[in-house]
């Protein structure tokens, strides 16, 4: 069997978007994935299916496993063919311990390639507005370890050129030497009120930055408890945070929103709360899957050309039907003719996007709103097709039944409850580290719902507050015992993401 391949990868500060492209495409193609305390853990969804993943944090003096392990399962797995992604924080060759094990994997005849990463002294402090060098203040900066190599006889930090000799100063893992290493500063000539910055979990939406000088930065960590991971930037740039500043000014900073939709369809909506400053956490409460059968959809395809209308109310619906016209070695031709009407602008863009003109956009997704766009005199005689999901309210299909209409109601696709994990869920609640919790259709309440004890839910939301997309959504969260909190004036996502924002402001 030959031998397989290490690539040594930075996953950046915490960001997800501060990952590369190629790190991203190593993941992807890996057979094992081996990560760290400080690697993202949304970066494992780019890992396949069957690839394997293994943790091999270390956070303070706890250890999952001792380097010297790690550099031995790393090889083990090389040696047995398989292509191993070693995502490490940061960048894996400052401060990241990946010289030592690229060594390893050279004494052991193994190939490996290296994928720099953003490191986080240069991230965490970007996102703190403080740059690292600036013409007015220095163009010299220093990366340090705080925490040197305890069984070495000696330090290798010059601190008597360092102190005076760099302008910027960016120790790494120092806090719990914060105290001496400031004093070594001072006793090496660096002035006591040269401007000090503490910034923990830096680039993420759990950020914290405190501020003081090199005479007085331990004692104030120590009186906030302030703790590691964090990094400590020490020169005049850092005087230039309180102008500079962008991050941790965004409206929904520190913000921890739950998305309930499918994983299929979280992103979007995730991408949008991270661009406020938001930290989404996805629990998808629903999942898509094809029909038991596909009898009611092969025949209504068989029979398009009766139909006078078809009407699509979710992004699902298009994308099961369209997939069945095509296993059925038809296209879009095959609705010539047919008006088609799309319940919300993610609705009709989906069925724009694959080359249908979208006729009627009701303002809202209510049967009198549609009944309205269609036209009461105009429904009787005509044939409706409505592809959607096998439980969906009847109000609409009855109304059209009611005016002389005839509709053919088909599933094209089924919405179950995934198996997810409720504990970790319920901790996070409890230690009311949740803000918002937010609900995208009466599907994600009732599953969410579900998945703890009756009764439980509203005393378990205490502070976050709740966010439904529409009153549909609300009138079932009250049916549920569930408030709602918050609520846009148009039931689509970036509206919900708007009214959210909004509710902060208002705070």
């Amino acid at each position: 069997m030959s031998k397989g391949k290490v690539y040594l990868i930075g996953a950046g500060p915490g960001d997800p978007g501060l990952i590369t492209l190629k790190a991203i495409e190593c993941i992807k193609g890996a057979d094992v994935v081996v990560y760290d305390y400080l690697a993202n853990k949304k970066f494992l969804e780019y890992a396949r299916e069957k690839a394997e993943v293994l943790y091999v944090g270390k956070v303070g003096g706890a250890h999952t496993l001792p380097q010297e392990e790690i550099n031995k399962l790393i090889i083990e797995k090389a040696k047995r063919g398989k292509i191993i992604a070693r995502l490490k924080g940061g960048d894996p060759f400052i401060f990241g311990r990946g010289g030592e094990e690229a060594e390893e994997l050279i004494q052991a005849g193994i190939a490996y390639e290296v994928v720099p990463g953003v490191t986080a002294g240069a991230a965490a402090a970007a996102y703190a507005g403080i740059p690292l060098t600036h013409r007015d203040f220095t163009t010299t900066v220093a990366f340090i370890t705080g925490h040197e190599d305890p069984t070495k006889d000696e330090s290798n930090i010059y601190w008597d050129k360092l102190s005076t000799g760099i302008g910027t100063l960016v120790f790494y893992m120092g806090i719990g030497n914060l105290e001496p290493n400031m004093r070594k500063l001072i006793e090496n000539g660096r002035s006591l009120d040269t401007p000090v910055a503490l910034i923990r979990w830096g680039t993420t939406s759990a950020q914290e930055t405190m501020v003081g000088t090199i005479a007085d930065i331990a004692q104030k960590a120590r009186a906030a408890n302030f703790k590691a991971p964090a990094i400590t930037v020490v020169g005049g740039v850092v005087s230039l945070r309180d102008k500079l500043r962008w991050f941790d000014k965004k409206p929904l900073f520190g913000k921890r929103i739950i998305v309930t939709r499918s994983r299929e369809q979280a992103s979007d909506f995730s991408v949008l709360l991270e661009q406020y400053g938001a930290e989404p956490i996805e629990f998808p409460t629903i999942e898509t899957v094809p029909p038991k059968d596909w009898k009611e959809v092969d025949r209504a395809i068989k029979n398009l050309s009766r139909y006078d209308w078809a009407i699509f109310t979710s992004i699902n619906g298009v994308k099961y039907f369209i997939e069945r016209l095509k296993k059925q070695d038809k296209d879009i031709r095959e609705l010539k003719g047919i008006k088609i009407c799309a319940i919300g602008p993610a609705t009709a863009k989906a069925i724009e996007d694959v080359g249908i003109k979208v006729d009627l956009l009701p303002k809202e997704y209510r049967a009198e709103s549609i009944i309205q766009g269609l036209g009461k005199s105009k429904i009787k005689g005509k044939r409706f097709l409505l592809p959607r999901a096998l439980k969906a309210r009847e109000v609409l299909p009855e109304e059209i039944k009611r005016l002389g209409g005839k509709v053919d109601v088909v599933t094209a696709y089924r919405t179950i409850k995934p198996k997810e994990k409720t504990d970790e869920m319920r901790k996070m609640f409890q230690e009311k580290k949740i803000s918002v919790i937010t609900f995208t259709s009466s599907s994600t309440v009732e599953n969410f719902a579900s998945m703890f004890k009756k009764g439980e839910i509203p005393a378990l939301f205490n502070e976050a507050k709740v966010a439904c997309i529409g009153p549909i959504t609300k009138d079932t969260a009250a049916g549920l015992g569930i408030k709602t909190d918050i609520m846009p004036t148009k039931y689509t996502i970036p509206s919900l993401t708007e009214a959210i924002v909004n509710y902060f402001k208002k705070q």
